[in-house]
């Protein structure tokens, strides 16, 4: 029986090495052999085992690059600590180097797992470094919204596999990303953040523990329900299948969309092409031209996803709760997430004290944004409503809250009666209804249309 149990131990302690060998540590703990500086005066060094990052007055972003470029699928592990919330910082990965940017000084450009200690909680949202700035804020997944407390250390997390990324904050699911430009390959480097003020010098940021794997990846389960930011046009990922997301638009065809009030798609006024769904340009009046389109089905409590691209001047809107029950001379009636050039088109400056403008919720509700999340006039944006079966709405854009509201509330109906929908009964607060894109005589173009039914 003594040597039984003496084998049996022997190999659980033989599975744990083999296990333990799937991992590569790229920190020795006690030099920076294997790292270089690539950028900024920031300063690092090894203390107590611990690489030492120190933030330093009128210097650029810098990074400490790993010798280890990561290839293929990996996953990346580490542990970090910040002293001070007046700074944020970052950890790189899947990322390049290119040395002749920035008048020769270089830039560090890629995937970035965001370290934020702020107040809005977005650690372990992912940034593109030098690229296209916010792929994932991490407001896109509420319940993985952790505090980045200083003076502590915390788990990080990245798995890349194919074309997707996932992160995590202490073991909380944060973000998911499916992109159509991931490299297959790319540096790993440990940013200190410029600081603004000379006051915020000295700041530190400290890693351990670095370790990746990339052999024997045995994925985690991320719960089911958490919104992918997925950038690869009229797709879904696996996950999102099943986690019950639908596609409203496949690219192909305009299956599941009629004409607003008719029973077929409209014969003129929209263009389906290219894997785009675009209302097209006439003369910038309300369906005129195309009409409206609506989706067949009725839904109550969703989470809808949208790409749009806005023309020069353009107006449009997403409207929701459409019953096609009122009365009206122009586009069909409904709760609307305005879709608009606020510095081209008049309408920005009409209505009240902003309702009008850019994810609001036309004449309603202002959006509060600003112009770093949202990207110009021939460019792609997102644009997200989240209706909870309790009548909760947020709107976002490009992964950032905007604004919510309680359909059916005291405070909504008040908003409605000073609107111009004050002169229909109950207005908004439909049980179901028809998801409706404006025909609004403006050139916008839509693709990656998704909704989740909530319960």
């Amino acid at each position: 029986m003594k040597q039984i149990t003496t084998i049996f131990f022997l190999l659980i302690a033989l599975s744990s090495g083999a296990q333990s060998n799937n991992w590569q540590s790229l920190f020795d703990g006690k030099t920076l052999n294997g790292w270089k500086q690539f950028t900024g005066s920031a300063t690092y060094s090894v203390e107590n085992g611990m690489i030492v990052g120190t933030t330093v007055d009128k210097s650029p972003n810098s990074f400490l690059v790993s010798d280890k470029r990561l290839a293929g699928d990996f996953v990346l592990e580490m542990e970090t600590m910040m002293t001070d919330a007046n700074t944020n910082s970052g950890i790189q990965f899947k990322s390049n180097f290119d040395a002749k940017a920035n008048d020769g000084k270089g830039r560090v450009h890629g995937y970035q797992y965001e370290l934020d200690p702020s107040a809005r909680k977005w650690s372990g949202g992912i940034y593109d470094e030098g690229r296209r700035e916010w792929l994932y804020p991490a407001s896109n997944n509420p319940k993985g919204q952790i505090l980045f407390t200083p003076n502590v250390f915390h788990k990080i997390r990245v798995e890349c596999i194919g074309n997707t990324v996932k992160t995590w904050l202490d073991g909380t699911p944060v973000s998911y990303l499916a992109d159509s430009i991931t490299s297959n390959e790319g540096i790993l480097a440990l940013q200190v953040h410029s600081i603004g003020k000379a006051k915020d010098a000295g700041i530190k940021i400290f890693w351990k523990n670095i370790r990746v794997q990339t052999k024997n990846i045995k994925p985690l389960a991320f719960p089911e329900g958490i919104y992918v930011a997925n950038l690869i046009p009229n797709k879904l990922t696996p996950y999102e299948e099943k986690s019950d997301w639908k596609l409203l638009f496949d690219g192909k065809t305009t299956t599941g969309w009629v004409g607003a009030y008719k029973k077929s798609f409209p014969d003129k006024g929209w263009q389906l092409k290219d894997g785009l769904l675009k209302v097209l340009s006439s003369n910038g009046s309300e369906s005129t031209n195309g009409g409206d389109i609506v989706t067949q089905k009725e839904y109550a409590a969703f989470d809808l996803s949208f790409d749009f691209k806005l023309t020069d001047g353009a107006n449009s809107g997403i409207k929701y709760f459409v019953t096609l029950s009122e009365k009206n001379s122009g586009s069909a009636i409904g709760l609307e997430y305005q879709l608009l050039d606020d510095v081209l088109h008049p309408d920005a400056k009409l209505g009240r004290d902003g309702n009008r403008t850019l994810g609001s919720l036309y004449d309603l509700i202002k959006a509060q944004k600003t112009e770093r999340f949202f990207r110009k006039p021939g460019n792609w944006n997102t644009g997200r409503v989240i209706v909870y079966p309790n009548n909760h709405v947020e709107h976002y854009l490009n992964g950032v809250k905007v604004l919510e509201y309680d359909r059916g509330s005291q405070a909504f109906r008040d908003l409605v009666a000073q609107s111009k929908y004050k002169v229909w009964p109950n207005f908004g607060e439909a049980e179901k209804g028809h998801i409706l894109i404006q025909d609004h005589g403006n050139e916008v173009s839509f693709r990656s249309i998704k909704i989740r039914e909530l319960k």
